[in-house]
């Protein structure tokens, strides 16, 4: 199932334009924020779909009956871009584990590129919910290793991919290649991919704009 939370008007299209916008994005602790801020939304939208259970809350006058989360998920994130988004999903789910994953484009001499997974730390995630971020869904093939990586630590119950803007191409080769217990949660979908597969308007590199250009 695809989520896409820019598609009904709410304070969340407010961010979205923000890290869009040329001039607002020379401010990388804003950009940073506003990512974090939307992980924070999703966060709270995925928590819908958890499991609940009843607990008993004594207050200083009484019992009270409070439904709880019975489950903590695990929040993965590709490094380095996915970090802000990751930061606001933590700050919901604080009591959650974590689990980090490099990814990297090796580039050719003739344009094309191939994506490699160097470093991976994660705890067991048998039967555990699992949320994979990265700000961009550009070609799905980041996501998609990324994905295949983790299963190396068990195999989730269920897994929620995270972005906060997706390609419809990006989108359509990871449903494809990811399986049923997958769901999507996206702010907004683009249906333009560069030759160099940046997404069009998209909003450039996040990674940069969160944490300075590189070499």
């Amino acid at each position: 199932m695809v989520h896409i939370l820019g598609s009904t008007n709410s304070l969340f299209n407010q961010f979205i334009a923000e890290i869009r916008e040329v001039k607002v994005q020379d401010d990388s602790m804003r950009f940073r924020r506003n990512m974090e801020r939307m992980g924070e939304i999703i966060a709270y939208e995925i928590s819908k779909t958890l499991s609940f259970q009843t607990r008993e809350i004594t207050t200083p006058l009484g019992i009270a009956n409070v439904s709880v989360p019975s489950e903590q998920p695990v929040i993965a994130t590709i490094l380095r871009a996915g970090l802000p988004v990751h930061q606001g999903i933590l700050n919901y789910f604080d009591k959650g584990h974590n689990a980090f994953i490099s990814a990297y484009r090796r580039h050719h001499k003739d344009g094309s590129f191939d994506i490699h997974v160097e470093y991976l730390s994660a705890p067991d995630l048998t039967d555990k919910t699992l949320i994979l971020c990265d700000p961009m869904l550009a070609t799905g093939a980041s996501m998609v290793l990324a994905y295949q990586a983790l299963m190396k630590r068990g195999r989730p119950r269920h897994t929620h991919i995270v972005s906060v803007i997706a390609s419809s191409e990006g989108l359509d080769y990871a449903k494809k290649h990811l399986p049923e217990n997958v769901s999507f949660w996206c702010g907004a979908v683009d249906e333009e991919l560069t030759a160099q597969s940046y997404i069009v308007p998209g909003l450039g590199d996040a990674g940069d704009l969160a944490y300075g250009h590189k070499i």
